[in-house]
């Protein structure tokens, strides 16, 4: 085929020798000569390749088995498709055996082996004659031995069998059919050499034979049909879509180079689009593709192998390019003027349709009528709408008109597209398109119309039954005035009001007050009917709305109160169940001048006041008269009961306080019987305690300064001297007190033990035995006579005492313990005598009843340690 197609130049001879090594120059050929522009140089044999200078080399070694070995050199021109061939023979040269001088002379000459010739090359679909012989193999081993050839693999005992067959004496391989290169491309053979006693002088031979491919196969197209769109007036080079084609031969030859090329275009018009020769991508060419004129084009395209040229192989296949809409065409209205009519008060009714006309793809965005009503509309009493199946615009009356306010309505029209409009190119933009339609309103006999149809009025809280509030009527629309129209309110309503049925005037029937249940949301709507002369009615609405009023009395919320010594203000809060601006803020007073002068009141917040006194008043109960004022000016009057009780805490005061009335300070019955015993108890105490001074062994004599005989001063770090004064209570004598003496060593010290529950702090109303038990009576027998005047002392020092200690346990920083209370360094070990700080590390729980014993100017050293 080849042969047809390309025109020979010339042939060339070549004499080589035999045997051909790898890379070896075989000669020069003139390929100007034959084609001055030649793009593609090749080999048919792929044992030799030719240099762009015409240079032949051998791309392997090889050895000519026969006399003349022939192939040829392809010359190809792409682009003007112009193919030539030159003809090459290597000719084998003659062997001249040099003479020699000396027959013992041995010329030594190096050999190639043959056994290992070059891969074998068969056109592919060969005419023949078969056999037909391709290769030859020789071992160099038959000059001295007899070789028998023999082969297998592929092609000879495998499939394809007997494809291939090599002759046993002389090692020529024949084919015997043609074969076809896409279903066998190449066969590996193995070869054998062997004597005939079965010995094998050479290894086994892989031979391999390449089927050299012919152009037997057309290019085909991957689809049957290529199917691509493109929006209109697409620009020219917009791609459309890309065609592809395959070829089943040989790869990367001229077999299988491809050319594209559309044959045909339908219709039958100027050229719409382009096709890429080697890629096969489609491109638009016309500028102006307009889908309203042609919605579709088909192509008939082409493809070729061998570049292109006309002997190439080809097939054809079908494009269809379908055009896509654009929105490049505005609408139109089909008429320019339109009119219709409607009654007055009518609403939700369809009075007129209009439609237009468009050119873009039916059902498409760009076809799609969207209407709007420019001007005409200001109440918004029309709306136009689209049917979206006849596109046309429905146009509906949503408020009803007036016949006397307007007995004609011009509406102006315009339409636009779903989708923005795109310019055509070479093409004016366009306006938008209107029409103008004239509404006629037709008159109709109306009912009253009432003016406000709302009409919000406002009450005041608990106003009087029959207080007139307003005044709601309504008119005919035909005269404009209220004559003839009477009023009434249909029942099943809130009961509030009532209508006067000529004039309108509005009163209130109930007394309207936002704590009964149902005014508490404090608003009812009230519907009225307005009835003419011929009976026709209309509507209208009343809102009643109740607003808070000034009639609940402020009050304050706790009126008794306890203030002790600290005399800290009271904080008074009142409380109005009204609403602001008749509540807070309040105002407060005291309206007794004779307590305005003793307490005073200062503001703390809106809603609350300060209550203190202005000096040091006696302690009592005081009823004091307090009036709040609201901010709408009503007062209510309160009485704040205040006891300034002689306590530390409010919960010491049990109602010891005397009561205050006109500033005058009165004795209780409790206060006067309590007098009365204190005195029989000093009495009795002082008779006992006669009695037991003159007891000799059991009691001893003890003066004014005994504490400076119990208590020793041991300040020093010294040993003291040793004490042995009888003053030194024994303690057979002092166990059942609560202490007992230590005699260590050289000194004699006292040691004050727990007791037996007696402490100071039960003298309130504990059930031990207390030192105040003891003045009733019920203590311990023994009594010290140091103790004769501690009734007065007690009672003047004991209160004042408590209020320092109750100062130091509310001072968290402890200011005022610095005052009373000391503290020592640590003086080393303990001993067996105890500490007089141990009044300090006693529990709550635990008695110190020894503490009775102490004289008068320790007691209160005792009442700071003791834990209260």
């Amino acid at each position: 085929v080849l042969s047809l197609c390309c025109e020979a130049c010339k042939k060339v001879i070549f004499h080589v020798p035999s045997e051909l090594e790898a890379d070896m120059l075989v000669g020069r050929v003139d390929l100007k000569e034959c084609l001055q522009s030649a793009e593609l140089i090749s080999s048919s044999d792929g044992n030799f390749k030719v240099l762009e200078d015409g240079s032949v080399y051998t791309t392997s070694s090889l050895s000519l088995s026969a006399e003349k070995k022939t192939f040829t050199i392809l010359l190809k021109d792409i682009q003007e498709q112009i193919q030539k061939k030159i003809h090459v023979d290597l000719v084998k040269e003659e062997k001249k055996t040099p003479k020699t001088r000396h027959a013992r002379d041995t010329v030594l000459k190096r050999t190639k082996r043959r056994w290992g010739p070059i891969p074998s090359v068969m056109i592919e679909n060969s005419l023949g004659p078969f056999p037909l012989q391709i290769q030859q193999v020789q071992s160099d081993t038959a000059q001295n031995y007899t070789i028998y050839y023999s082969a297998s693999g592929p092609g000879i005992d495998q499939d394809p069998k007997g494809l291939f067959y090599i002759e046993r004496e002389t090692g020529n391989i024949f084919a015997t059919r043609a074969v076809d290169r896409e279903q066998y491309p190449s066969f590996q053979i193995i070869c054998f050499a062997t004597t005939p006693d079965g010995y094998s002088p050479e290894v086994p031979l892989v031979h391999t034979i390449r089927i050299e491919d012919d152009n037997d196969n057309a290019p085909y197209f991957t689809q049957d049909l290529f199917e691509f769109c493109v929006p209109e007036n697409s620009r020219p080079g917009v791609v459309v879509g890309k065609v592809i084609a395959e070829d089943r031969d040989e790869p990367y030859t001229l077999h299988t180079t491809l050319k594209y090329r559309i044959v045909s275009q339908t219709p039958p018009i100027t050229p719409a689009f382009s096709l890429h020769g080697d890629t096969g991508v489609i491109s638009v060419l016309l500028p102006q593709l307009d889908r309203e004129l042609v919605p579709s084009y088909t192509l008939l395209v082409e493809v070729r192998d061998m570049a292109g040229q006309p002997f190439g192989l080809c097939t054809t296949g079908t494009v269809v390019v379908k055009i896509e809409d654009t929105n490049d065409n505005a609408p139109s209205f089909k008429q320019l003027q339109y009119e219709t009519r409607v009654e007055e008060n009518r609403v939700s009714v369809e009075i007129l349709r209009v439609s237009v006309v468009d050119l873009d793809e039916p059902g498409s965005p760009g076809s799609g009528a969207v209407y709007e009503i420019i001007r005409g509309n200001d109440d918004q009493a029309f709306e136009i709408t689209t049917d979206k199946n006849t596109n046309e615009g429905i146009l509906c009356v949503v408020k009803g008109l007036d016949y006397e306010t307007a007995k004609q309505r011009i509406l102006v029209i315009g339409v636009n597209n779903e989708a923005p409009y795109v310019l055509a190119p070479h093409s004016q933009q366009l306006s938008q398109s209107t029409c103008s339609v004239t509404v006629h309103v037709l008159d109709v006999d109306e009912g009253p119309v009432f003016k406000p149809c709302l009409l919000r009025l406002d009450v005041k809280e608990c106003e009087d039954i029959g207080t007139a509030i307003g005044r709601y009527v309504a008119e005919d629309p035909e005269t404009g005035n209220s004559e003839g129209i009477r009023y009434r309110i249909p029942p099943g309503q809130c009961n509030w009001i009532n209508i006067d049925d000529k004039s309108g005037e509005v009163r209130t029937v109930r007394v309207l007050d936002r704590d009964i249940g149902e005014m508490r949301r404090g608003q009812c709507n009230v519907t009225v009917l307005a009835i003419d002369r011929n009976g026709k009615t209309g509507t209208g609405t009343i809102q009643v709305c109740i607003v808070p009023g000034n009639k609940n009395f402020p009050r304050i919320a706790q009126t008794d109160y306890i203030m002790c010594r600290d005399r800290k203000p009271i904080c008074l809060t009142a409380e109005d169940a009204d609403e602001a601006p008749y509540s807070a803020p309040f105002v407060y007073r005291i309206t007794d001048r004779n307590l305005a002068s003793m307490w005073k009141l200062t503001p703390h917040d809106d809603n609350s006041w300060y209550l203190s006194p202005k000096s040091d008043i006696p302690y009592g109960i005081y009823e004091i008269p307090v009036s709040v004022i609201d901010n709408g000016g009503k007062i209510g009057e309160n009485i704040v009961r205040v006891n300034l009780c002689d306590c530390v805490t409010p919960t010491e005061c049990d109602g010891r306080t005397r009561q205050l009335s006109g500033g005058n300070v009165t004795l209780g019955l409790w206060a006067i019987l309590a007098m009365i015993l204190g005195s029989l108890l000093l009495l009795l105490i002082l008779i006992t305690i006669c009695g037991c001074c003159g007891a000799g062994v059991m009691h001893r004599q003890v003066t004014d300064d005994c504490a400076n005989h119990n208590l020793i001063i041991s300040n020093t770090e010294a040993p003291g001297e040793e004490v042995m004064d009888h003053n030194i209570i024994p303690m057979q004598n002092t166990c059942d007190q609560g202490g007992y003496g230590v005699k260590t060593g050289e000194q004699q010290t006292f040691e004050m033990v727990k007791g037996r529950g007696h402490t100071l702090e039960s003298v309130k109303g504990g059930g031990h035995q207390t030192l105040g038990s003891v003045k009733e009576g019920g203590g311990q027998p023994m009594m010290d006579t140091c103790r004769y005047s501690y009734s007065e002392w007690h009672s003047f020092t004991h209160p004042r005492l408590g209020e320092k200690v109750h100062l130091c346990r509310q001072d968290e920083e402890q200011k005022h313990s610095e005052d009373y209370l000391l503290s020592y360094n640590y003086e080393g070990k303990g001993s067996l005598a105890g500490s007089v700080g141990c009044c300090s590390d006693q529990h709550e729980e635990e008695a110190l009843d020894f503490l009775d014993q102490l004289e008068p100017k320790f007691r209160t050293l005792a009442e700071t340690c003791i834990k209260r």
